[in-house]
């Protein structure tokens, strides 16, 4: 039956595309000179997970691993050594600069107490883990709980306390204000911490390996990371450094599943951030290598719709296409910060960059703010895009090449060095008869 199955594809199926054409912008229409000169320097970040049974004789017992990194990029030298005859490795090397955090916990099969569920063993790992690792990156020092209340206040005031829910099934408590110190119930007297403002716990699940949870980890953790790297700046070169900057967020500008309110509070927290810094910054933007508007996109391309150079605005009627929806107005509004937007490259790459409109939301119940207008850092993003071409990936660009990189989990060996430190954490030796957990 499945062989003898027809579906509908949209990127299969492009059909006559002069309603398309109007949509599609030479990049020099709008942008001429880029505004203030050309960005000298590009941040990207880019997260990595993977969970591991811990031993074939413990099959339920998983433990997961998240990491996010940042890749600084000196633009400047990159183009000048590209215009060398012969590359000077060193040069590259000192032009290139990396950070990391990680982080790990038990996501199925263990916990961190008896007598409790995995969503409670989620809830206080998630607490321990967000007061003690630390972002570090020369004068930045702090920790995913700072972050996360900074994110809730605005740029250089952190927000006093989180909106939470009781997570007891017979309480009904909603948005209880909980500071960094944790709190409790008014109505239950449930322990709460600040962390479960993000509702991660609620899509964990007593058996599996918990691999969607632990990705809504390592997003949260991604958009932490952006929060403090671009604070940084604003408090301490906002009329220099930041707004010579792009950072890059190696996917899209989006918040999805249990912890999606975040996308409100990253809107209004970088927008905010916008309303004072000088000219256009900050520059923000996410870049999607995979989807339904990548795959588009490249049929677009193929048959040679995109020229080199060429921007497609995705309004309303592109992302009913695309999508395949008969409600194309709310799409995205309740996960999305930033636009799509689709630009085949100068050298021909076709990329989906995300950018966050000045004002006003992205996407919205009327469609939202489909562009160019209103995304005045779009010009430097696409200029940026054009001088950092990279053969690393398909349509990859240096910065996301570099962090990717970083970020990466090994494979072979490095999977099984993970599964003995998870093994050492637990308190599971190699030993069959070691099978109490401790020491979580």
């Amino acid at each position: 039956m499945a062989d003898s199955s027809n579906f509908y594809v949209p990127a299969e199926s492009i059909g006559d595309l002069e309603w398309l054409k109007p949509k599609i912008k030479r990049v020099e229409q709008f942008s001429g000179a880029v505004k203030g000169g050309h960005l000298s320097s590009a941040i990207a970040i880019d997260g990595s997970r993977m969970s591991e049974r811990i031993r074939d004789g413990l099959p339920s017992v998983v433990y997961g691993y998240a990491q996010a990194a940042a890749a600084y990029v000196d633009l400047g030298a990159m183009e000048f050594q590209r215009a060398e005859r012969f590359v000077d490795p060193v040069a590259i090397e000192s032009a290139v600069n990396t950070a990391l955090v990680s982080l790990d916990l038990p996501v199925a099969g263990a916990y961190t107490r008896p007598s409790i569920g995995i969503a409670t063993s989620w809830r206080e790992n998630l607490d321990r883990i967000f007061r003690t690792k630390k972002v570090e990156v020369n004068r930045l020092d702090q920790t995913l709980l700072d972050l996360l209340m900074l994110v809730h206040g605005t740029p250089g005031r952190p927000a006093r306390g989180v909106p939470v829910n009781c997570p007891s099934d017979d309480c009904d408590a909603q948005d209880v204000l909980i500071s960094t110190q944790g709190g409790v119930c008014p109505i239950c007297e449930q322990v709460l911490y600040p962390t479960d403002v993000l509702r991660i716990h609620e899509e964990v699940m007593e058996e599996g390996t918990n691999e969607s949870a632990l990705g809504r980890l390592m997003s949260v953790v991604e958009l932490l990371v952006l929060v403090g790297l671009t604070s940084l700046l604003w408090e301490q070169s906002r009329d220099d450094l930041l707004c010579s900057t792009l950072f890059i967020v190696d996917g899209p500008l989006a918040m999805y599943g249990p912890p999606a309110k975040l996308r409100g509070r990253a809107q209004e927290y970088f927008q905010a951030m916008a309303a004072t810094t000088p000219g256009d910054g900050p520059y923000l933007c996410g870049l999607e290598k995979t989807g339904a508007m990548v795959d588009y996109a490249q049929q677009l391309a193929r048959h040679e719709v995109l020229q080199p150079g060429d921007l497609l605005v995705c309004d309303e009627e592109v992302v009913k296409v695309v999508t395949n929806t008969a409600n194309a107005s709310s799409y995205g509004k309740e996960t999305y910060w930033g636009r799509k937007f689709v630009y085949r490259a100068k050298d021909g790459r076709i990329v989906v960059p995300t950018v966050m409109p000045v004002t006003g939301a992205a996407y919205d119940a009327r469609g939202g703010q489909a562009g160019p207008q209103g995304y005045p850092t779009l010009p430097a993003i696409l200029d940026v895009i054009d001088r950092t071409g990279s053969s690393m990936y398909k349509d990859g660009i240096i910065p996301v090449a570099v962090a990717h990189g970083k970020a990466a989990f090994p494979i072979g060996v490095g999977t099984d060095v993970l599964r003995l430190v998870a093994e050492h954490k637990l308190g599971l030796g190699a030993s069959a008869r070691g099978t109490q957990v401790s020491g979580i």
